[in-house]
């Protein structure tokens, strides 16, 4: 279980200067622990150590940086279930979706670690021309410097990871601001890496307020800002961000197309997944489902039949799947959208109530597609279902949102593929299964208003360091 009281960390250093966050038990809302917050005077210490060692963290060789990331793999093994357990706790995530994540944070260390020693450059000849020849150049990627990292509550712990290991691998120092609802899983990473003997400075994980916040995202000795969260928040902090190199990950609307040739139980098995898990608070969550005419009776059949038979309740039950939504605030959020899209002529086909921060899994069909449900993030245990009548109309429907991020196509024809793959107007398309499924070492990020950049370790890495050319002259003999 948890422990009475967390500290921050400070240039590698665990301080407890107050108890002053207090963190819930998401499903009973209970206080569960207190973490120390950090105050301006703090963050602006953090950045100054993060500063002082650039050079320290720039030097150290890739086996070093190599062996620090293998110490969180090992250490992460051995805490598996204790960080599991924190997570059902603070998330409210179901306890095997929590082993889950568990599994791909040391999943997305263990890449980190493997590419900390492929960091490679490249020879490139000049002589293309009378003017040019006698001339060879070599380049090498260089860590960009201290970075800013901010975390979300929904994947708190390999979200976070998706920004620590990068920059442990090149050799960025960093400042983390973890979810405040969510800080457990982000200390425990601090825990293990203070246990390593990275430079001075080279790690602060500091839960704080949100005018406290601002530096994250202002303070110029910062090189690049990595933020994931809601595209309202990161917008704006990037259009407070400088001079410095900034990438979010934003939200989505995910859609699902659903063709006539498809298996029909697998695509509802996987779309209950994709929809439902973790009570549909992902960004690649599928939330809007076109399902061709040919298929739509029994798909919506199937599908419902699918939805009605989870099971809700406690996270710590081995047998639930729906837990509670973050918090009662945004299950009523959803609630309201919920109604008005019903009061403007949508259809429930099942689900939709609410007790406190639990609701219902929840299937509506008939939206107006400018219901803040359609055309927005949902962000919770809620679906919208509609038919096309040719693959190209189910196309144009996925492309008609704010958002881009991942989308799910489940189709036999490999055309179709192509042709979706080549117009969906998204960061990834999956074929045969949900927009929801990531592997931790692909490419990752969305379009429009999802967000700018990728991650995906080697992709983090390319943003956390610049290259550095060297041009010689061959001189004449």
């Amino acid at each position: 279980m948890l422990k009475e009281n967390y500290p921050f960390y400070l240039a590698n250093q665990p301080l407890m200067p107050n108890t002053d966050l207090e963190v819930t038990d998401k499903f009973s809302g209970n206080v569960a622990t207190r973490v120390a917050m950090a105050n301006e005077d703090a963050i602006a210490e953090a950045i100054r150590m993060s500063v002082k060692a650039t050079g320290p963290m720039r030097e150290m060789p890739a086996y070093k940086r190599q062996a620090a990331i293998e110490h969180c793999v090992t250490r992460f093994r051995e805490r598996a279930e204790e960080l599991a357990q924190a997570l059902c706790i603070e998330a409210g995530k179901p306890i095997k979706d929590s082993r889950g994540e568990v599994t791909r944070l040391i999943d997305t260390f263990k890449i980190a670690a493997e590419e900390s020693v492929r960091i490679t450059g490249e020879y490139m000849p000049l002589d293309r021309t009378p003017r040019t020849g006698g001339y060879v150049s070599v380049w090498k990627r260089v860590p960009i410097g201290s970075c800013s990292f901010i975390s979300p509550f929904n994947f708190p712990l390999n979200l976070a990871a998706h920004k620590v290991a990068p920059a442990l691998a090149v050799g960025c120092p960093f400042v983390l601001k973890p979810a405040s609802l969510t800080p457990i899983g982000a200390l425990i990473i601090g825990e293990t890496l203070a246990e390593t003997d990275l430079p001075e400075g080279a790690f602060s994980i500091l839960p704080c307020k949100r005018d406290g916040a601002r530096m994250f995202s202002e303070d110029d000795r910062f090189k690049l800002l990595s933020f994931t969260g809601s595209p309202m928040v990161g917008w704006d902090l990037k259009s407070r961000a400088g001079k410095k190199k900034v990438v979010l990950e934003l939200g989505g609307n995910a859609a699902c197309i659903v063709d006539e040739n498809t298996d029909l139980d697998d695509a509802v098995s996987r779309i209950i997944f994709g929809a439902f898990y973790q009570s549909g608070q992902s960004c690649i969550g599928v939330q809007r489902i076109m399902i061709h005419k040919e298929a739509y009776g029994i798909f919506k059949e199937k599908f419902v039949a699918s939805a009605r038979s989870l099971k809700m309740g406690n996270p710590m039950d081995e047998e639930t799947f729906i837990g509670p939504m973050i918090s009662e605030k945004e299950a009523l959020r959803l609630e309201s959208w919920i109604n008005s899209a019903l009061n403007h002529g949508a259809k429930l086909i099942c689900g939709g109530k609410r007790e406190g921060a639990m609701l219902e899994p929840t299937v509506l069909e008939n939206v107006p597609k400018n219901e803040m449900i359609c055309a927005k993030e949902a962000f919770g245990p809620v679906v919208v279902i509609s038919s096309f009548k040719d693959f190209d109309e189910a196309l144009k429907q996925v492309n008609d949102s704010i958002f881009g991020l991942q989308t799910g196509v489940f189709t036999r024809d490999i055309h179709r593929a192509h042709h979706a793959w080549n117009t969906l107007e998204v960061g990834g398309v999956v074929i045969g299964d949900v927009p929801s499924w990531r592997a931790d070492q692909m490419p990752y990020g969305g379009v429009k208003e999802s967000g700018l950049g990728r991650e995906g370790i080697r992709y983090a890495m390319e943003d956390m360091t610049e290259i550095r050319l060297m041009v010689i002259r061959n001189l004449p003999t």
